[in-house]
């Protein structure tokens, strides 16, 4: 089996054990994803380990856009904006299937947080400073054209809009894409792997972390000369754990988002609008679904699993109200819903939307390198300031070289297809190969950007195990996929490939509902599942659906 296979796991935990790593990573997120490519691309000798999923925190719970941050502008956070409307064009070169140029619309009100001024001179700071591609540049409409473009938008008080390019992406895929080729290159990697305690030597330097493997409940030990914890909302409790808990602290704040159908607020492209309380909101069509996010609220709970209160449900249902005042969407037209935690730096007396989204990084005197804030579009950058913080250390303490780092033109896992023009001809070539299957044009191209250049392999399983496919009762496709993510994406549990490898819980909910019984069944088969770990993961699903459909059977 690969090294990246759920089919494997007591194997890598064996292996994990073996050695002492250059670089152990804690927080298998986008953060710790982006760390572990980056140093195990400078030749060092890498292990992460997460305790959940991979990207089952923050990373998988975002607005799912790789966006220059806008909103920053407001804040005159001009290097924020300049890095990440940088940042964004790397990123979807280097997994131009996970990433999409989108057209996005900012309507403006008499009395809104954007007027004409501010956001012609945003947009044009913004084209600027993140060097934006002509074909993409901001566009000024008058109301009329607006109105054209988006026939839904509330006409009352319009002033305009501005029209300009974002790209969304699938957080949850990016981030395994991300470990995967940090693995190919020769990192190792786990899930459910929870870290307990750190290890000193006598002078009190942290050398290494005691582990419990969340599956089997084994204890491990891990050793490492560098340790990292980019645990994001949990940074904190790892800092007082290290006793070095001190200056600047986390500041937890939840972001909710609601899944409709498209038939129900038809959108024809992205929104990113004011609501009435002046936070900004988007609606996103995607896959034939609307998505509609997010909330801000302060969060003192568990960050593992953050519930969508009525009041995130119905705050939103106001803001979709108020923009598109012909619609009547109402709590029972919520299909699904997600909620996430933003672990930002605390800044006294500033509200969750205004707080920055700077990356900080602190070194306790144990030696433990935490790395906090940040957003999912700067993954890389951050992953870089930390590694070559480590490459200072490394030169100062032993004398070791190691190179600058080369993430900037590394393909990720699924990226290998030359760039965003070579992506063009690789879905056609996909296209030929899908229809050979009987798959329409819709699904090959949904699967062509899930999974990108491994897309092959993907349907390279769908020819082999057709048949294994029918006498488990499977849908083949589905089965192909699930086999992919069992040998290629560590998936072990069934709520890893229904949220995280795919989406489905969010997007599809009623293919969750339907395919859950069965795939659990193999899941258990082929992972020698004991009766209760079946039961216990079949719970999970239910429950899931059940959180993620509000409640509702």
């Amino acid at each position: 089996f690969m090294a990246f296979s759920g089919m494997n796991r007591q194997n890598t935990i064996q292996k994990l054990q073996n050695e002492t790593y250059d670089v152990l990573v804690i927080g298998g997120g986008i953060t710790g994803a982006g760390i572990a490519l980056d140093a195990s691309k400078r030749g060092m000798k890498v292990a992460l380990v997460e305790m959940q999923d991979f990207a089952a925190g923050t990373s998988s719970r975002s607005t799912k856009l790789i966006h220059g941050g806008l909103r920053y502008l407001k804040q005159l956070q001009v290097g924020v904006v300049m890095h990440s409307g940088r940042e964004r064009a790397v990123v979807y070169e280097n997994g131009p299937h996970l990433t999409t140029p989108e057209w996005m619309l900012l309507p403006y009100y008499k009395k809104g947080t954007f007027g004409p001024l501010s956001t012609n001179l945003g947009l044009f700071t913004y084209d600027f400073l993140a060097k934006v591609n002509k074909h993409e540049r901001r566009k000024i409409l008058k109301p009329r054209e607006a109105v054209q473009i988006e026939p839904l938008l509330n006409r009352k008080g319009l002033k305009g809009a501005g029209y300009y390019v974002e790209y969304k992406t699938d957080d949850a895929r990016l981030t395994i894409e991300v470990i995967k080729k940090a693995v190919e290159i020769g990192a190792r990697a786990i899930n459910y792997a929870k870290v307990t305690a750190f290890h000193y030597n006598q002078a009190g330097k942290v050398i290494g972390v005691k582990v419990t493997d969340q599956i089997t409940g084994d204890q491990l030990d891990l050793y490492g000369k560098k340790i990292i914890n980019a645990t994001g909302p949990w940074v904190d409790e790892l800092r007082e754990w290290d006793q070095s808990k001190e200056g600047k602290t986390l500041h937890l704040a939840k972001g909710v988002h609601l899944v409709f159908s498209h038939d129900l607020i038809p959108i024809k492209q992205a929104i990113y609008f004011d609501a009435p309380d002046g936070r900004m909101i988007f609606a996103i069509p995607r896959n034939g679904k609307t998505y509609v996010g997010t909330t801000d609220t302060n969060y003192s709970g568990d960050p593992t699993n953050p519930p969508v209160l009525v009041e995130d449900r119905d705050y939103l249902l106001k803001a979709i109200q108020y923009m598109f005042p012909s619609l009547t969407i109402t709590k029972d037209d919520v299909e699904s819903s997600w909620a996430g935690i933003r672990p930002l730096i605390a800044e006294k007396g500033k509200n969750p939307d205004q707080i920055s989204r700077k990356d900080e990084i602190f070194i306790s005197k144990s030696g433990l390198i935490s790395i906090a804030g940040g957003k999912l579009t700067g993954y890389r950058q951050m992953a870089e300031k930390v590694v070559d913080l480590v490459v200072k250390q490394f030169k100062e303490e032993a004398g070791i070289l190691y190179s600058g780092s080369e993430t900037e033109s590394i393909a990720i896992s699924g990226g290998e297809v030359g760039g965003s023009e070579g992506f063009q001809d690789f879905k056609k070539n996909m296209l030929l190969k899908g229809t050979a299957f009987g798959l329409n044009r819709r699904i090959i191209t949904k699967l062509a950007h899930r999974y990108g250049a491994n897309l092959d392999t993907v349907f390279h399983l769908l020819a082999k195990r057709m048949v294994e496919a029918r006498r488990e009762n499977i849908d083949p496709l589905v089965f192909a996929e699930l086999c992919y993510g069992m040998e290629f994406e560590m998936v072990y549990k069934p709520t890893d490939f229904f949220i995280r490898r795919t989406g489905a819980l969010y997007f599809e909910i009623d293919w969750v509902k339907r395919h859950k019984k069965n795939i659990v069944r193999y899941l258990a088969k082929a992972l020698h599942w004991s009766k209760e770990q079946m039961d216990l993961y079949m719970n999970a699903v239910a429950e899931a659906i059940l959180n993620a459909s509000l409640g509702r059977k």
